[in-house]
């Protein structure tokens, strides 16, 4: 796995990647998304493109579903899992539309990081990873995102964990229940966050973000 080059600097990637590679390659299991596609988040939005960050919790572990983006599948999958189903019923609310597939790569296109707690998952064995390491690397990436303001979406405990994590002034940091069908009635419906989170880059001066139609090609 080759670190992203602008995020290479963080400690993660000299103190603990070898570990978790070693533990990786110690694993007959199937290990999800594929290799190059680990670190694909940090890939697509380097530093000083993030303008906003979802924090999902470990990739989807039916293969060929993950492909390195939170909660973001490959274009062909059907049905959609059912927390993206849950994302997109939110989107259609707020601005009558959703994306036209599960593949979240145009968001990305626009600085929204999809960063997952655990980066890797073994095929059929959601959350195995959980305790791995990555969760260091989420830490650092938050840190490092902190020094300037930006929006972050944490859904669920789980990515509210992190939040001590996200330091300093000026953030918009929305915290609400998860978007999976065990929580999506307790507070994730109705709280508007693709919404707010345009609201507050326009009232900075900002482009908002197109959550809902990808680009032509």
């Amino acid at each position: 796995m080759t670190p992203p080059s602008d995020w290479a600097h963080l400690p993660f990637f000299a103190k603990d990647l070898p570990r978790i590679e070693a533990a990786l390659a110690g694993d007959a299991r199937q290990i999800l998304p594929p290799a190059p596609q680990v670190f694909a988040a940090l890939d697509a939005c380097p530093p000083k493109r993030v303008r906003a960050v979802i924090l999902g919790q470990d990739p989807y572990p039916t293969p060929g579903h993950a492909h390195g983006l939170a909660f973001s599948v490959e274009p062909e999958v059907r049905p959609l899992p059912r927390s993206l189903n849950n994302i997109y019923k939110e989107l259609q609310e707020e601005f009558g539309a959703c994306p036209p597939n599960g593949d979240l790569r145009f968001w990305a296109a626009q600085g929204v990081l999809l960063l997952n707690t655990a980066l890797t998952v073994p095929a059929g064995s959601a959350g195995a990873h959980a305790k791995l390491g990555w969760s260091k690397l989420t830490a650092q990436v938050l840190e490092t995102l902190s020094q300037t303001p930006r929006a972050f979406i944490l859904w669920g405990n789980h990515a509210q964990g992190f939040a001590p994590h996200i330091r300093g002034a000026d953030h918009l940091i929305l915290r609400s229940a998860h978007p999976s069908p065990l929580s999506a009635r307790r507070g994730f419906f109705g709280s508007r966050p693709f919404s707010r989170v345009n609201e507050w880059l326009i009232a900075r001066g900002d482009t908002p973000i197109n959550w809902t139609t990808p680009e032509a090609p």
